[in-house]
């Protein structure tokens, strides 16, 4: 066989083994949306509903993310009270740019940094806007995916300061290996550890456990969110992820 055959056959290989992240790269925790790399001219659109059984109450948070180049993202996101009915039910406005500084590629995975900024615009009168800045690292390699990101959201007048982070850890539990040929369906873990602060409150820690059932264009995701300060007081959510 010919040199110039082999090189074609192995660049191709290397294209169809490079297909298999994917499906990978729609991996990421359930309680954050910032760690979602996102293509030139990308998009993703996300609905969520999480049910708060302590609060009796019903949150619809919709997030949007639009890739200016691979590594710079526009990441949107608000909340809206389904229940109880009454007012004040639209949330604020969360808007955030995101830079990736390092990237590391492999076969067997990847590495990589961003740097995150923006504003929170309030939708009611009453409340008052926010800076908010941070960071976002996530490693791949074979079956895992870990996502750690913080976010510190500086109060402007009136508002109070607050901060969380999200550490995230999901295991591909299907395939065990991808195929040669194509791009198949995954069935991932989700273990994530995080944390919910505001100024003049403690720490809230929360364990969040859940799946996700990711196509090439669309994820459904679910999970139990359980609170560590008070251990009877437990969320549940459910999501859904469109790519284009």
């Amino acid at each position: 066989m010919k040199k110039n055959s082999l090189k074609f056959i192995s660049s191709f290989g290397y294209v169809f083994l490079g297909l298999g992240f994917i499906n990978s790269a729609y991996s990421m925790g359930l309680r954050s949306f910032v760690a979602l790399p996102v293509e030139k001219g990308g998009s993703v659109i996300r609905f969520q509903l999480e049910q708060a059984n302590d609060a009796n109450t019903d949150t619809l948070i919709t997030n949007v993310a639009y890739g200016f180049t691979g590594k710079q993202t526009l990441l949107l996101g608000v909340p809206y009270r389904l229940s109880p009915t009454g007012s004040n039910r639209q949330g604020d406005f969360s808007g955030l740019y995101r830079h990736i500084i390092w990237q590391q590629d492999k076969l067997s995975g990847t590495n990589r940094l961003g740097l995150l900024g923006g504003v929170i615009i309030p939708t009611e009168k009453e409340r008052d806007s926010a800076v908010q800045a941070g960071f976002v690292f996530t490693h791949v390699k074979n079956r895992h995916e870990v996502d750690l990101d913080a976010l510190y959201q500086v109060g402007m007048e009136n508002r109070a300061d607050s901060g969380r982070y999200d550490l995230s850890w999901q295991y591909r539990l299907f395939p065990v290996e991808y195929p040669e040929w194509g791009v198949s369906q995954e069935i991932n873990t989700v273990l994530e550890l995080n944390g919910r602060w505001r100024e003049g409150n403690t720490v809230t820690q929360q364990l969040t456990m859940g799946l996700q059932w990711i196509h090439q264009k669309w994820i459904l995701e679910g999970g139990i969110v359980k609170d560590l300060n008070t251990p009877n007081e437990q969320h549940y959510l459910i999501s859904t992820r469109f790519h284009f």
